[in-house]
Protein backbone atom coordinates (compact mmCIF):
# COMPACT_ATOMS: atom_id res chain seq x y z
CA UNK A 1 0.00 0.00 0.00
CA UNK A 2 2.99 2.46 0.55
CA UNK A 3 4.43 1.78 -2.33
CA UNK A 4 1.31 2.72 -4.31
CA UNK A 5 1.02 5.78 -2.25
CA UNK A 6 4.49 7.06 -2.79
CA UNK A 7 4.29 5.75 -6.79
CA UNK A 8 0.85 7.81 -6.60
CA UNK A 9 2.91 10.77 -5.32
CA UNK A 10 5.96 10.68 -7.34
CA UNK A 11 3.14 10.66 -10.58
CA UNK A 12 1.35 13.74 -9.29
CA UNK A 13 4.62 15.08 -8.68
CA UNK A 14 5.59 14.79 -12.63
CA UNK A 15 2.09 15.78 -14.05
CA UNK A 16 2.56 18.87 -11.66
CA UNK A 17 5.95 19.68 -12.79
CA UNK A 18 4.91 18.67 -16.90
CA UNK A 19 2.30 21.12 -16.04
CA UNK A 20 4.77 23.87 -14.84
CA UNK A 21 6.71 23.37 -18.23
CA UNK A 22 4.02 23.44 -20.12
CA UNK A 23 2.36 26.96 -18.62
CA UNK A 24 6.91 28.29 -18.60
CA UNK A 25 6.74 27.70 -22.21
CA UNK A 26 3.20 29.00 -23.27
CA UNK A 27 4.49 32.52 -21.48
CA UNK A 28 7.64 32.38 -22.83
CA UNK A 29 5.99 31.89 -26.43
CA UNK A 30 3.62 34.59 -25.90
CA UNK A 31 6.15 36.94 -24.86
CA UNK A 32 8.24 36.85 -27.57
CA UNK A 33 5.24 36.71 -30.00
CA UNK A 34 2.93 39.18 -28.34
CA UNK A 35 1.33 42.23 -31.17
CA UNK A 36 2.22 45.57 -30.88
CA UNK A 37 6.12 45.70 -30.08
CA UNK A 38 9.20 46.48 -31.98
CA UNK A 39 9.98 45.00 -35.20
CA UNK A 40 11.93 41.97 -35.02
CA UNK A 41 15.27 42.89 -35.35
CA UNK A 42 14.64 46.31 -33.69
CA UNK A 43 14.07 45.47 -30.52
CA UNK A 44 16.22 45.09 -27.28
CA UNK A 45 17.42 47.77 -24.82
CA UNK A 46 16.84 51.44 -25.92
CA UNK A 47 19.04 54.46 -26.38
CA UNK A 48 19.07 57.42 -24.72
CA UNK A 49 19.28 60.96 -26.50
CA UNK A 50 22.20 62.81 -24.79
CA UNK A 51 21.82 65.78 -26.76
CA UNK A 52 20.15 67.15 -29.59
CA UNK A 53 21.53 70.00 -32.23
CA UNK A 54 19.39 71.53 -33.93
CA UNK A 55 21.53 74.15 -35.46
CA UNK A 56 24.29 71.52 -36.84
CA UNK A 57 21.64 69.35 -37.75
CA UNK A 58 22.88 66.10 -35.11
CA UNK A 59 21.73 64.29 -32.27
CA UNK A 60 23.61 62.03 -29.92
CA UNK A 61 22.85 59.09 -28.34
CA UNK A 62 23.81 56.42 -26.02
CA UNK A 63 22.91 52.38 -26.29
CA UNK A 64 24.05 49.33 -26.35
CA UNK A 65 26.89 48.69 -28.80
CA UNK A 66 26.57 45.55 -32.08
CA UNK A 67 26.18 42.12 -31.24
CA UNK A 68 23.18 41.94 -28.63
CA UNK A 69 19.64 42.09 -29.08
CA UNK A 70 18.08 44.95 -31.44
CA UNK A 71 19.45 47.55 -33.41
CA UNK A 72 22.86 49.43 -31.90
CA UNK A 73 22.54 52.66 -32.15
CA UNK A 74 25.09 52.81 -34.66
CA UNK A 75 23.80 50.65 -36.98
CA UNK A 76 25.12 51.64 -40.80
CA UNK A 77 21.92 53.62 -42.85
CA UNK A 78 19.23 56.16 -42.52
CA UNK A 79 16.31 54.90 -39.85
CA UNK A 80 13.64 56.43 -38.13
CA UNK A 81 13.96 57.29 -34.31
CA UNK A 82 11.00 56.93 -32.72
CA UNK A 83 10.00 57.42 -29.21
CA UNK A 84 10.14 54.65 -27.34
CA UNK A 85 7.77 52.81 -25.11
CA UNK A 86 6.95 54.38 -21.86
CA UNK A 87 8.41 57.42 -23.42
CA UNK A 88 6.78 60.57 -23.43
CA UNK A 89 5.12 60.17 -27.18
CA UNK A 90 5.81 56.74 -27.33
CA UNK A 91 5.74 55.49 -31.41
CA UNK A 92 6.38 58.65 -32.53
CA UNK A 93 8.78 59.60 -35.03
CA UNK A 94 11.46 62.05 -33.90
CA UNK A 95 12.93 62.30 -36.95
CA UNK A 96 15.47 60.25 -39.06
CA UNK A 97 18.82 59.31 -38.46
CA UNK A 98 21.43 59.23 -41.53
CA UNK A 99 25.32 59.67 -41.14
CA UNK A 100 27.17 58.16 -38.06
CA UNK A 101 29.33 61.71 -37.57
CA UNK A 102 30.99 59.69 -33.79
CA UNK A 103 30.81 56.67 -32.37
CA UNK A 104 33.08 55.75 -29.53
CA UNK A 105 32.58 53.47 -26.21
CA UNK A 106 30.81 54.84 -23.45
CA UNK A 107 33.04 53.86 -20.43
CA UNK A 108 33.19 50.04 -19.75
CA UNK A 109 29.79 49.43 -19.70
CA UNK A 110 29.51 47.94 -23.26
CA UNK A 111 27.81 50.82 -24.14
CA UNK A 112 28.79 53.30 -26.96
CA UNK A 113 27.91 57.35 -27.53
CA UNK A 114 26.93 57.57 -30.91
CA UNK A 115 26.24 61.10 -32.77
CA UNK A 116 24.30 61.03 -36.23
CA UNK A 117 22.53 63.10 -38.64
CA UNK A 118 19.06 64.12 -37.74
CA UNK A 119 16.33 65.42 -39.99
CA UNK A 120 13.34 66.61 -37.62
CA UNK A 121 10.23 65.14 -38.81
CA UNK A 122 8.28 67.05 -41.56
CA UNK A 123 4.84 65.85 -40.44
CA UNK A 124 5.03 67.67 -37.06
CA UNK A 125 4.15 63.72 -35.62
CA UNK A 126 6.46 65.05 -32.36
CA UNK A 127 5.92 68.74 -32.17
CA UNK A 128 9.77 70.47 -32.82
CA UNK A 129 8.87 73.83 -31.33
CA UNK A 130 12.21 76.21 -31.28
CA UNK A 131 14.94 75.40 -28.88
CA UNK A 132 12.66 75.36 -25.41
CA UNK A 133 11.28 72.32 -27.22
CA UNK A 134 14.17 70.28 -28.09
CA UNK A 135 15.38 71.04 -24.60
CA UNK A 136 13.04 68.40 -23.68
CA UNK A 137 14.15 65.52 -25.45
CA UNK A 138 17.55 64.91 -23.41
CA UNK A 139 16.75 61.88 -21.42
CA UNK A 140 14.06 60.20 -24.00
CA UNK A 141 14.55 56.96 -24.36
CA UNK A 142 14.45 55.97 -28.38
CA UNK A 143 15.09 53.34 -30.91
CA UNK A 144 15.50 53.26 -34.27
CA UNK A 145 13.03 51.92 -36.62
CA UNK A 146 13.03 51.06 -40.58
CA UNK A 147 10.44 53.11 -41.37
CA UNK A 148 11.94 56.64 -42.25
CA UNK A 149 8.40 58.51 -42.29
CA UNK A 150 5.38 59.22 -40.32
CA UNK A 151 1.50 60.25 -41.54
CA UNK A 152 0.61 59.28 -44.61
CA UNK A 153 1.45 59.03 -48.42
CA UNK A 154 -0.23 63.14 -48.97
CA UNK A 155 0.89 64.12 -45.83
CA UNK A 156 4.86 62.68 -45.64
CA UNK A 157 5.52 62.79 -49.11
CA UNK A 158 2.90 64.57 -51.14
CA UNK A 159 1.48 61.52 -52.69
CA UNK A 160 -2.36 61.49 -53.75
CA UNK A 161 -3.65 58.65 -52.07
CA UNK A 162 -7.50 56.86 -51.10
CA UNK A 163 -8.09 55.80 -47.70
CA UNK A 164 -9.83 52.56 -48.42
CA UNK A 165 -11.66 50.09 -46.36
CA UNK A 166 -10.79 46.35 -47.29
CA UNK A 167 -12.85 43.56 -46.12
CA UNK A 168 -10.87 41.19 -43.99
CA UNK A 169 -10.70 37.71 -42.54
CA UNK A 170 -11.16 40.15 -39.00
CA UNK A 171 -12.38 42.69 -40.22
CA UNK A 172 -12.09 45.70 -42.32
CA UNK A 173 -8.28 46.77 -42.85
CA UNK A 174 -7.90 50.61 -43.50
CA UNK A 175 -5.89 50.43 -46.58
CA UNK A 176 -4.10 53.14 -48.99
CA UNK A 177 -4.01 53.43 -51.97
CA UNK A 178 -1.50 55.36 -54.48
CA UNK A 179 -2.86 55.61 -58.30
CA UNK A 180 -0.80 54.81 -61.17
CA UNK A 181 -1.50 54.54 -64.70
CA UNK A 182 0.03 50.86 -65.38
CA UNK A 183 -2.02 47.44 -65.29
CA UNK A 184 0.54 46.33 -62.90
CA UNK A 185 -0.47 47.03 -59.17
CA UNK A 186 2.00 46.18 -56.19
CA UNK A 187 0.57 45.43 -52.74
CA UNK A 188 3.32 46.33 -50.05
CA UNK A 189 3.22 43.69 -47.02
CA UNK A 190 4.94 45.21 -43.60
CA UNK A 191 7.04 43.67 -41.23
CA UNK A 192 4.76 43.21 -37.88
CA UNK A 193 5.49 45.81 -35.30
CA UNK A 194 7.27 48.34 -38.38
CA UNK A 195 3.33 49.22 -39.34
CA UNK A 196 2.31 50.47 -42.96
CA UNK A 197 4.73 53.52 -42.27
CA UNK A 198 7.65 51.15 -43.66
CA UNK A 199 6.08 51.27 -47.14
CA UNK A 200 6.39 54.95 -47.48
CA UNK A 201 9.88 54.11 -48.14
CA UNK A 202 9.34 52.63 -51.02
CA UNK A 203 6.12 54.66 -52.47
CA UNK A 204 8.07 57.49 -54.01
CA UNK A 205 10.06 54.63 -56.39
CA UNK A 206 6.79 53.25 -57.32
CA UNK A 207 4.98 56.19 -57.91
CA UNK A 208 7.21 57.58 -60.22
CA UNK A 209 7.02 53.95 -62.39
CA UNK A 210 3.34 54.63 -62.39
CA UNK A 211 2.47 51.64 -60.34
CA UNK A 212 -1.07 51.39 -58.66
CA UNK A 213 0.19 50.59 -55.26
CA UNK A 214 -2.17 49.41 -52.40
CA UNK A 215 -0.97 49.44 -48.53
CA UNK A 216 -3.10 47.28 -46.25
CA UNK A 217 -2.66 47.26 -42.54
CA UNK A 218 -2.46 44.08 -40.87
CA UNK A 219 -4.42 42.29 -37.97
CA UNK A 220 -2.57 43.73 -34.65
CA UNK A 221 -1.72 47.27 -36.54
CA UNK A 222 -3.16 50.53 -35.05
CA UNK A 223 -6.48 50.72 -36.57
CA UNK A 224 -6.82 47.17 -37.55
CA UNK A 225 -8.57 44.45 -36.11
CA UNK A 226 -6.54 42.87 -33.07
CA UNK A 227 -4.46 39.70 -33.56
CA UNK A 228 -6.08 36.78 -31.50
CA UNK A 229 -4.89 36.18 -28.51
CA UNK A 230 -2.78 39.71 -28.91
CA UNK A 231 -0.24 36.94 -30.58
CA UNK A 232 1.44 37.87 -34.07
CA UNK A 233 2.14 34.39 -36.05
CA UNK A 234 4.59 35.25 -37.95
CA UNK A 235 2.78 34.90 -41.47
CA UNK A 236 1.42 32.00 -40.79
CA UNK A 237 -2.04 33.73 -40.31
CA UNK A 238 -2.00 37.14 -41.19
CA UNK A 239 -1.38 36.36 -45.12
CA UNK A 240 -5.04 36.38 -45.50
CA UNK A 241 -4.88 39.35 -44.51
CA UNK A 242 -2.68 40.00 -47.76
CA UNK A 243 -4.99 37.90 -49.87
CA UNK A 244 -8.22 40.52 -48.89
CA UNK A 245 -5.67 42.69 -50.18
CA UNK A 246 -5.27 40.64 -53.59
CA UNK A 247 -9.11 39.95 -54.02
CA UNK A 248 -9.61 44.02 -53.73
CA UNK A 249 -7.43 44.88 -55.85
CA UNK A 250 -8.74 41.79 -58.38
CA UNK A 251 -12.32 43.27 -57.58
CA UNK A 252 -11.23 46.74 -59.19
CA UNK A 253 -9.50 45.34 -62.43
CA UNK A 254 -5.93 44.05 -61.33
CA UNK A 255 -5.20 41.37 -63.52
CA UNK A 256 -1.41 41.18 -62.44
CA UNK A 257 0.13 42.11 -59.30
CA UNK A 258 3.72 42.03 -57.90
CA UNK A 259 3.61 41.23 -53.92
CA UNK A 260 6.39 42.96 -52.01
CA UNK A 261 6.96 41.60 -48.59
CA UNK A 262 9.18 42.68 -45.73
CA UNK A 263 10.43 40.39 -43.12
CA UNK A 264 7.11 38.36 -41.90
CA UNK A 265 5.77 40.18 -44.61
CA UNK A 266 7.28 37.96 -46.96
CA UNK A 267 6.15 34.93 -45.62
CA UNK A 268 2.91 36.45 -46.21
CA UNK A 269 3.62 37.13 -50.03
CA UNK A 270 4.93 33.49 -50.35
CA UNK A 271 2.01 31.99 -48.60
CA UNK A 272 -0.24 34.36 -50.65
CA UNK A 273 1.02 33.23 -54.16
CA UNK A 274 0.90 29.58 -53.47
CA UNK A 275 -2.18 29.03 -51.51
CA UNK A 276 -4.85 31.74 -52.81
CA UNK A 277 -7.66 31.21 -54.87
CA UNK A 278 -6.67 34.46 -56.76
CA UNK A 279 -2.98 33.79 -57.15
CA UNK A 280 -2.94 33.19 -61.11
CA UNK A 281 -3.23 37.35 -60.69
CA UNK A 282 0.31 37.15 -58.79
CA UNK A 283 2.93 38.22 -61.60
CA UNK A 284 5.64 38.40 -59.07
CA UNK A 285 7.05 38.34 -55.39
CA UNK A 286 9.69 40.28 -54.06
CA UNK A 287 10.86 38.70 -50.58
CA UNK A 288 13.17 41.61 -48.22
CA UNK A 289 14.51 39.58 -45.40
CA UNK A 290 12.20 36.75 -45.71
CA UNK A 291 12.24 34.98 -42.01
CA UNK A 292 11.53 31.62 -44.42
CA UNK A 293 11.98 29.75 -40.82
CA UNK A 294 9.96 30.92 -38.23
CA UNK A 295 12.12 29.19 -34.99
CA UNK A 296 14.45 31.87 -35.99
CA UNK A 297 12.61 34.47 -35.87
CA UNK A 298 10.95 33.72 -32.56
CA UNK A 299 14.64 33.20 -31.10
CA UNK A 300 15.27 36.46 -32.07
CA UNK A 301 12.02 37.96 -30.71
CA UNK A 302 12.76 36.37 -27.46
CA UNK A 303 16.05 37.68 -27.08
CA UNK A 304 14.78 41.40 -27.96
CA UNK A 305 11.82 40.66 -25.12
CA UNK A 306 13.88 39.80 -22.44
CA UNK A 307 12.61 35.97 -22.84
CA UNK A 308 15.94 33.89 -20.41
CA UNK A 309 17.36 31.70 -23.05
CA UNK A 310 16.91 28.57 -22.04
CA UNK A 311 13.24 28.74 -22.25
CA UNK A 312 13.46 29.57 -25.81
CA UNK A 313 13.46 25.86 -26.41
CA UNK A 314 10.67 25.65 -24.28
CA UNK A 315 8.70 28.88 -26.41
CA UNK A 316 9.63 27.01 -29.59
CA UNK A 317 7.48 23.77 -28.32
CA UNK A 318 4.32 25.88 -27.15
CA UNK A 319 4.93 28.05 -30.47
CA UNK A 320 3.35 25.12 -32.34
CA UNK A 321 1.23 23.10 -29.60
CA UNK A 322 -0.18 26.09 -27.83
CA UNK A 323 -0.61 29.02 -30.31
CA UNK A 324 -0.76 26.29 -33.55
CA UNK A 325 2.20 27.40 -35.50
CA UNK A 326 2.95 24.99 -38.18
CA UNK A 327 5.97 22.63 -37.95
CA UNK A 328 9.06 24.25 -39.28
CA UNK A 329 9.66 22.82 -43.09
CA UNK A 330 11.74 23.81 -46.21
CA UNK A 331 9.97 26.39 -47.97
CA UNK A 332 9.88 25.84 -51.75
CA UNK A 333 10.01 28.47 -54.43
CA UNK A 334 5.74 29.25 -55.79
CA UNK A 335 4.76 28.49 -59.19
CA UNK A 336 1.97 29.46 -61.09
CA UNK A 337 -1.39 27.65 -61.05
CA UNK A 338 -0.24 25.95 -64.08
CA UNK A 339 2.83 24.95 -63.13
CA UNK A 340 5.43 27.53 -64.42
CA UNK A 341 7.45 29.24 -61.96
CA UNK A 342 6.69 32.63 -60.38
CA UNK A 343 9.66 35.41 -60.67
CA UNK A 344 10.50 36.10 -57.07
CA UNK A 345 13.16 38.52 -56.05
CA UNK A 346 14.73 37.63 -52.76
CA UNK A 347 16.68 40.84 -50.99
CA UNK A 348 18.66 40.34 -47.66
CA UNK A 349 21.41 41.88 -45.67
CA UNK A 350 24.94 40.43 -44.96
CA UNK A 351 24.32 41.37 -41.00
CA UNK A 352 21.19 40.09 -41.07
CA UNK A 353 20.74 37.84 -37.79
CA UNK A 354 17.21 36.86 -37.81
CA UNK A 355 16.17 35.29 -41.14
CA UNK A 356 18.71 33.04 -41.84
CA UNK A 357 20.59 33.68 -45.08
CA UNK A 358 20.83 29.19 -46.04
CA UNK A 359 17.34 29.33 -45.92
CA UNK A 360 17.25 32.45 -49.00
CA UNK A 361 20.28 30.36 -50.21
CA UNK A 362 18.18 27.46 -50.58
CA UNK A 363 15.26 28.72 -52.11
CA UNK A 364 17.56 29.78 -54.74
CA UNK A 365 18.98 26.99 -55.59
CA UNK A 366 15.54 24.65 -55.61
CA UNK A 367 14.60 27.38 -58.83
CA UNK A 368 17.72 29.54 -60.02
CA UNK A 369 15.83 29.94 -63.44
CA UNK A 370 12.96 32.33 -61.28
CA UNK A 371 14.56 33.42 -58.14
CA UNK A 372 17.24 35.32 -58.11
CA UNK A 373 19.13 36.99 -54.66
CA UNK A 374 20.58 40.32 -53.65
CA UNK A 375 22.41 40.69 -50.89
CA UNK A 376 23.06 44.23 -49.55
CA UNK A 377 26.37 44.32 -47.87
CA UNK A 378 26.12 45.95 -44.14
CA UNK A 379 22.30 45.88 -44.03
CA UNK A 380 20.80 44.20 -41.09
CA UNK A 381 17.27 42.84 -40.83
CA UNK A 382 14.56 44.33 -43.12
CA UNK A 383 17.00 47.16 -43.68
CA UNK A 384 18.20 46.43 -46.51
CA UNK A 385 16.55 49.86 -48.28
CA UNK A 386 17.40 51.89 -45.84
CA UNK A 387 21.13 50.99 -45.75
CA UNK A 388 21.29 51.62 -49.67
CA UNK A 389 18.12 53.08 -51.04
CA UNK A 390 19.42 53.79 -54.67
CA UNK A 391 20.73 50.14 -55.00
CA UNK A 392 17.93 48.52 -53.63
CA UNK A 393 15.81 50.34 -55.73
CA UNK A 394 17.98 50.01 -58.96
CA UNK A 395 17.54 46.20 -58.26
CA UNK A 396 13.61 46.62 -57.77
CA UNK A 397 13.14 48.31 -60.92
CA UNK A 398 15.56 45.86 -62.99
CA UNK A 399 13.17 43.20 -61.56
CA UNK A 400 9.83 44.67 -62.55
CA UNK A 401 10.50 45.90 -65.95
CA UNK A 402 10.44 42.51 -67.47
CA UNK A 403 6.79 42.20 -65.79
CA UNK A 404 5.10 45.40 -66.73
Amino acid sequence: MRRRTTAAVAATALLGAGATVVAVGRRAARTALRSGGPPVGFGGPEAVIVSMAPEKGTVTLVGPAAGGPGAAPDLPGRYGLVAADGARGAGRLVGTVGEVVRSEAAGGSGAITVTRRLEPDPTGDVPLEPAGRWGRFPGTRVRLTPAVHAGNPRTALGLPHAALEIPAELGTLPTWFVPGDRDLWVILLHAPGAGREQALNLLPFLHRNHLPTLVPTLRGDPGAPPAPGGIDRLGTAEWRDADAALRHAARYGARRVVLIGWSAGADMALRTAAESALRDRITGVVLDSPLLHWPAALRALAGERGVPRPLVRLARGAARGGIGLPAPRPTGPPSRPDGRPLPVLVVQGSEDRVAPRSAARELVARAPESVVEHTVPGAGHAACWNVDPEGYEERLRRFLTPLL
